[in-house]
């Protein structure tokens, strides 16, 4: 049987209804074509180094633009978005010994909308149709989908932005065999709007659209390896995730003031003294670089050393002996932040008989006084 080529508008607002019923912010169908503009500033971006270390859809642009390069009878794409919001309130003030999660981590928020979206599979299916969920996939560019689809527009941060959730939105796709009708790409934009720009600690946002993720915080904190020295100041409170574009973003921060529910706080020492197994399952929906707990105790460790809370000091200076140089490193770090005569004192001891390059020139420039304050660029 040949393929029908008019698009079955009866079944298009079936799946709208269906996925709007299931809790969706916005649904909106776009074809399968290809995304050849992303797809050379994604190039351009790998190229100029912007797109740093990552990974995902900078895997193989020429993929994640391209639907039917994995899905060859692909034709449509169902994109479903769903708003964050009760998680999007302010994380109230700043508890001693706490880090702050970003809002979209707090729990496993992606679970809803993969459930939304299998809903819409499913249905499909029984149709006679494929069908395939893509949420959080390196496969598809779905941010672009998205405002293809009517459902958002681009933000000058390089999120996208719905009516009535701003910027707290996760968008994914189901990508299908079946002809459904297309909806007009979202027309609306930031106008003259600059918030998210000034707003990045780190002045990652380098110009409307154009994010350079080797400064950006929410990727920093999810890379492997050790944290640029620089930047450490500029993490300030955060274990993972940086929300500053979005609480900047007029209707962000609008929604989030209204939310009741707070961001997430975590408590360092849990954090810092919990063993792997527990540490990994209370945050199983981050992240986390090769799934290896280090890389949550290094961001721990530099928000330890961005308190100022002396109270802490012994923590840090536990991780001195840890038998990882990473850890070693940040905890000198973290040591050297803090300062005081009971810091200079475990690094005075335990510099001496460190083997490891790195964690030896981190305790020779903390105990130089060669790290600097939270909040600042050395």
């Amino acid at each position: 049987m040949e393929p029908p080529t008019t698009a079955d508008a009866a079944l298009t607002d079936e799946l709208r209804g269906l996925g709007l019923g299931a809790g969706l912010h916005g649904l909106g169908f776009t074809g399968a074509d290809p995304f050849p503009e992303v797809r050379r500033e994604m190039e351009r971006r790998a190229a100029s180094g912007e797109s740093a270390a990552l990974r995902f859809t900078y895997a193989d642009p020429a993929v994640a633009t391209d639907v039917t390069r994995s899905f060859p009878w692909a034709r449509s794409l169902v994109v479903g978005a769903m708003a964050y919001l009760p998680a999007a309130g302010s994380p109230g003030p700043a508890e001693p010994g706490t880090a702050v999660v970003a809002r979209f981590a707090t729990s496993d928020h992606y679970a809803p909308l993969r459930r939304a979206l299998a809903r819409i599979a499913d249905r499909l299916e029984g149709a006679g149709h494929r069908a395939e969920v893509l949420v959080d996939d390196n496969r598809l560019v779905d941010r672009a989908a998205a405002v293809r689809a009517g459902v958002a527009w681009w933000g000058k941060s390089t999120l996208v932005l719905a009516p009535g959730a701003g910027p707290w939105l996760l968008v994914g796709s189901v990508a299908t065999d079946a002809l459904l009708a297309p909806d007009q790409p979202m027309q609306r934009s930031c106008g003259t709007c600059t918030a998210c720009i000034p707003a990045c600690p780190t002045g990652a946002i380098t110009a409307p659209g154009i994010l350079d993720a080797r400064r950006c915080l929410a990727h920093v904190l999810q890379a492997p390896g050790p944290i640029p020295m620089e930047l450490r100041p500029l993490v300030g409170d955060r274990l993972y995730g940086c929300d500053d574009c979005l609480t900047a973003c007029p209707p962000g921060s609008a929604l989030a003031e209204r939310s009741a529910d707070p961001a997430g706080r975590i408590s360092l020492v849990e954090v810092l003294g919990a063993a792997d197994r527990p540490l990994l399952a209370r945050f199983e929906h981050f992240y986390i670089p090769r799934n290896r707990a280090r890389f949550l105790r290094r961001n721990a460790l530099v928000v330890l050393g961005n308190s100022g809370d002396r109270s802490l000091t012994g923590v840090a200076a536990g991780f001195l002996g840890h038998p990882d140089a990473l850890l070693r490193g940040h905890a000198a770090w973290a040591l050297g932040a803090l300062g005081g005569p009971m810091a200079r004192a475990a690094l005075s001891q335990a510099a001496p008989g460190e083997r490891d390059p790195g964690a030896a020139a981190e305790m020779a420039a903390a105990l130089e006084g060669a790290v600097a304050v939270a909040g600042t660029l050395p």
